[in-house]
């Protein structure tokens, strides 16, 4: 097999589960480090005619994060895209199996064992946190509907409060989020790169909690320690 991943999630699953199928990856692809493969490109702006000229057997890539002309593009130069659609924690197992399937892996990873065992406690009922998560400034965006994040976030007792805009991941301007007076503000590290200098003084008096956006956007091998890395964050924020 030689695959070519334009999801950073994927490709630490498929180096994981495969090593040496991967032949070519996206720029934003940190993980594993040290990856030596060939680089094509962002997600939304990937080098088809790089990818195309790797041969690969398989491209994958998400619903979200690839473009469809791009997709399109490969598709017509023969090559097979395998395109997974991730809303929530369960529907991540499902098509982190059909992926390690597709590149040829038999059996179930470890990993992948790992990770489902580790979200398996119970929803938390009682004590739940309210919360709104920017994902970007310059303009504000925050979680909005239906998102994967937002389901992490969920599972962990924490509720944002934009679960039901009609958007996906809608502008909302900063008075506006201040105004909500959620319990948290939780603010990851991507695709924004909030930090301790850049982030937190927009919200003057509230909680916020700096996270792993790998932990908390990510489905891959980070899943298995997500619980706990993201739960000790917001844990910390709350004190």
């Amino acid at each position: 097999m030689r695959v070519v991943s334009l999801v950073p999630s994927l490709t630490e699953a498929v180096a994981a589960s495969a090593p040496g199928v991967l032949v070519g990856a996206t720029d934003w692809c940190s993980h594993p480090a040290g990856l030596d493969v060939a680089r094509v490109g962002g997600t939304k702006n990937p080098k088809t005619e790089r990818i195309l000229a790797l041969a690969p057997d398989l491209v994958l890539a998400n619903e979200e994060e690839n473009r469809a002309p791009d997709l399109a593009e490969l598709r017509a130069g023969g090559v097979e895209v395998l395109v997974t659609e991730v809303r929530g924690v369960p529907q991540a197992f499902h098509e982190l199996d059909r992926v390690v399937a597709a590149c040829g892996v038999r059996g179930r990873p470890r990993w992948l064992d790992e990770a489902e065992a580790a979200w398996q406690a119970p929803v938390p009922s009682e004590g739940r946190t309210t919360a709104v998560v920017p994902i970007w400034r310059r303009p504000w965006m925050v979680l909005g509907r239906d998102t994967f994040a937002g389901d992490v976030l969920a599972r962990l007792g924490v509720d944002h409060l934009y679960r039901d805009h009609p958007d996906r991941y809608p502008r909302v301007p900063l008075e506006e989020l201040r105004a909500a007076a959620p319990d948290l503000v939780v603010l990851p590290d991507e695709p924004y790169r909030f930090t301790a200098d850049d982030g937190p003084e927009a919200f003057p008096g509230l909680r916020c909690a700096l996270v792993s956006g790998r932990h908390l956007t990510w489905y891959g091998p980070s899943l298995a320690e997500a619980p706990r890395v993201l739960g000790a964050a917001l844990r910390a924020a709350r004190r």
